[in-house]
């Protein structure tokens, strides 16, 4: 039997569902999988492709609320907790790992500063204990000499460090990753997954119930030729993020906008810790040089007000840019310019509208909004706790449509791929090649058939598949294959920018071109 597999189009697809989800970021794919694991018939659709939009453009951390509640934000500060607990021991340990941050106890940071910053982060760790995630997942904080510090995070300013303070937190693999494999897991439970279909309007359905959804498949409209298709569905989910008042015009956000930026390997060598680097003249705010597998770090971010038409891609500007490096090189020794910059991006965050005042302030707590037609629209949260708020949505159509359903199950749901932390360790410890641990940190249990699956597609031997697809990259065939072949990947953009992120780096994307032609070619 052929497993389910992500499609980009509309072919072959039911006149009518109980569930039809706008937008395939992390909230929509887990509305999708919530809904289908609970036994409804669902169809989700995107008209660009999984984690288009903001999901992509995270911090790739997994957040346990210490922002909010240092704001005083404790219901989202508490949620957080529990969802990165889900996250990190259930749903998803495959993707995920404990992450070390220091905050530098530095000359400019005074005796009341520190003490703030350790409360702070006591108070976070009573959050992790009360969410019930164990000091094995993620240890409880302490204090640092100025000794520790220079060993964990080199690189550091020396004069005046008088130590740090050290906590912990999650880190993903990669954002989008997480968005493909909640896709995939959805698939599982049957539901249609697809991308490049555009939602064109939602009416009333026949009889006065539920929804009509007007669907256009973006590959033949690109042609020229249209391809729209009419589905019924008992209950619409907008889950389009920043897009959501194209669905729902009642809808009012107010965009900020993230930027990060991306440092060469050799710009922090030796760094194995976040470092958060305070910005002056504000109390709990910083912004986070962040260590990646690869040895790059990720720097951000900003929260810059946004009007005007939402873009398909937001750009960073060179305003946040010079931002992001004054803050930081206030922390290191050693001065940051705009050459150690090998890329930067930019994401929307779909924040609610809540009047005057700076976005920084807006609540992050997710809200679930009735519509006409039977429409849920649910924005506003974060990634990590995109599981409650795809449960939180899919209670309230089911609440507004009358259809009748199992209850939410995705608690204790693990995704595809995960397994226990002790089987992954001994998964990587058993790669043969840099190609195989990789695949093992990106699909977790599933690498092997991630593999094999590739060499039934094209007949390549192991070797040749897990190489690097590109010289000095670390991508391999075998994943630009599956992205084909099970993971619904159209074009080079889906698979540099989306199933493997080369294009965080244009650069590296530009050299990475041909080997993705290569394959979309030969599948």
């Amino acid at each position: 039997m052929t497993p389910p597999r992500i499609v980009p189009g509309l072919a072959d697809l039911p006149a009518r569902v109980d569930v039809l989800v706008v937008g395939l970021g992390v909230t929509g794919a887990g509305v999708a999988l919530d809904a289908a694991s609970r036994g409804l018939s669902v169809l989700a659709v995107d008209a660009h492709d999984l984690a288009f939009g903001t999901s992509r453009w995270s911090s790739k951390l997994v957040h346990g609320g210490l922002r909010y509640l240092a704001n005083g934000q404790l219901g989202v500060a508490y949620e957080s907790a529990v969802e990165r607990g889900i996250l990190m021991d259930v749903t998803a340990p495959h993707l995920t790992r404990a992450l070390p941050s220091v905050i530098p106890l530095a000359a400019s940071v005074t005796r009341g500063q520190g003490l703030a910053a350790r409360a702070g982060l006591w108070a976070g760790d009573l959050l992790r204990r009360s969410a019930r995630t164990s000091a094995a997942t993620l240890p409880a904080p302490r204090r640092l000499t100025a000794t520790e510090v220079e060993r964990l995070a080199p690189g550091l300013r020396t004069d005046g460090l008088r130590g740090a303070l050290l906590g912990w937190d999650g880190q993903l693999e990669d954002d989008a990753r997480l968005v493909t494999t909640i896709a995939r897991t959805a698939t599982r439970y049957g539901a249609h997954v697809r991308t490049r279909a555009r939602v064109l309007g939602v009416g009333a359905g026949s009889g006065g119930r539920g929804a009509l959804v007007s669907l256009r498949d973006e590959r033949a409209n690109a042609d020229g030729g249209g391809g729209v298709r009419q589905i019924q569905a008992a209950a619409v989910v907008n889950a389009s993020g920043v897009w959501a008042g194209d669905v729902d015009p009642d809808i009012r956000l107010r965009p900020s906008r993230g930027t990060h930026l991306v440092l060469g390997a050799d710009t922090l060598p030796g760094l194995d810790v976040a470092v958060f680097a305070p910005i002056p003249g504000e109390t709990n705010r910083f912004v986070l040089v962040l260590p990646q597998p690869d040895g790059r770090c990720y720097v951000g971010l900003t929260d810059e007000p946004v009007s005007g038409p939402i873009p398909d891609v937001p750009q960073p500007t060179e305003v946040e840019i010079g931002f992001l490096l004054d803050v930081v090189s206030a922390t290191f020794a050693r001065p940051l310019r705009r050459c150690d910059v090998v890329g930067a991006f930019a994401g929307l965050r779909p924040l609610l509208d809540g009047g005057e005042g700076s976005t920084a302030d807006l609540s992050r707590r997710h809200a679930v909004v009735p519509g006409r037609h039977g429409t849920i629209t649910v924005v506003g949260g974060k990634l990590t706790t995109y599981r409650r708020m795809a449960e939180d949505a899919v209670d309230a159509a089911l609440a507004t449509s009358g259809l009748s359903a199992d209850p939410c199950r995705t608690r204790s749901l693990p995704l595809a791929g995960a397994a226990a932390r002790p089987e992954l360790a001994r998964l990587v410890g058993a790669a043969r090649s840099e190609g195989e641990a990789r695949l093992v940190r990106r699909f977790g249990a599933e690498a092997s058939y991630v593999l094999e699956a590739a060499r039934a597609a094209t007949g390549w031997s192991e070797p040749d598949l897990l190489a690097p697809a590109v010289d000095g990259l670390p991508i391999t065939p075998a994943e630009l294959v599956f992205g084909v072949t099970h993971e619904g990947a159209y074009d080079v953009g889906d698979l540099l920018d989306r199933r493997t992120r080369v294009g965080l780096v244009p650069a590296e994307r530009e050299r990475a071109v041909p080997a993705a032609e290569r394959v979309l070619g030969l599948l």
